[in-house]
């Protein structure tokens, strides 16, 4: 059994400069304003037009992102549109086989962070659980079951693999909801990391969430 904690990469270089051009020139069009496209007009373009509300320029650019996070937050992140998602399938794949390490891995709940006397308690409770659902699936591979079948005592904390790609539009929506404290502190988690990231890499689309 291995237990680790949530993350992410970004599939694809991010830059900056040419994903406001490429918007500022598909917005532009509306206007016929493309004569006033210069070298530092796509900013204070793409800037006017997210604080006017008119973001559905920002959706000709799109960012993908492969999250590794527990399968109940999966659940909430696939509830999302507009975006695109695969996902590790626990149809197909057999965590009793070398390629797995012959264990599963568990994601690390992040609210049983603390040294209290009850997070500990439950921590335990957790990782007991996590256990016996191991050696129970091993079991059940080891009997003829087939991963399809097997995979029913899985629990929503196995890891999970799950390749994310929406347009800007779409990514700032769902940071809105995401970050927010009303979250499952779970995918809180990993939304204000990735969030952390596309400030970092695309602050003129994401500074302001």
């Amino acid at each position: 059994m291995k237990i680790i904690k949530p993350t992410f990469f970004i599939e694809q270089e991010l830059d900056e400069d040419k994903i406001l051009k490429n918007i500022e020139r598909a917005g532009r069009t509306c206007y016929k304003s493309e004569n006033l496209i210069d070298e530092d007009s796509s900013k204070r373009f793409v800037l006017n037009i997210i604080k006017r509300g008119h973001e559905s320029v920002i959706e000709h650019e799109k960012i993908t992102v492969r999250i590794i996070c527990d399968r109940g937050v999966t659940h909430e992140i696939v509830r999302h549109r507009i975006a695109s998602y695969s996902q590790e399938s626990t149809r197909y794949c057999n965590y009793c086989n070398d390629k797995f390490g012959n264990e599963l891995t568990f994601i690390e709940p992040c609210f049983f962070s603390s040294d209290s006397e009850e997070d500990v308690k439950n921590k335990k409770i957790w990782l007991d659980t996590m256990a016996m659902i191991e050696q129970n699936y091993n079991m059940l591979i080891e009997n003829g079951a087939k991963p399809e079948e097997a995979r029913a005592i899985l629990p929503n904390s196995l890891k999970t693999e799950i390749v994310v790609t929406m347009n800007l539009r779409s990514w700032r929506h769902f940071f809105k909801l995401r970050t927010d404290k009303s979250a499952h502190p779970q995918i809180r988690e990993i939304s204000n990391m990735i969030l952390k990231e596309f400030k970092a890499k695309v602050p003129t689309i994401f500074g302001d969430l």
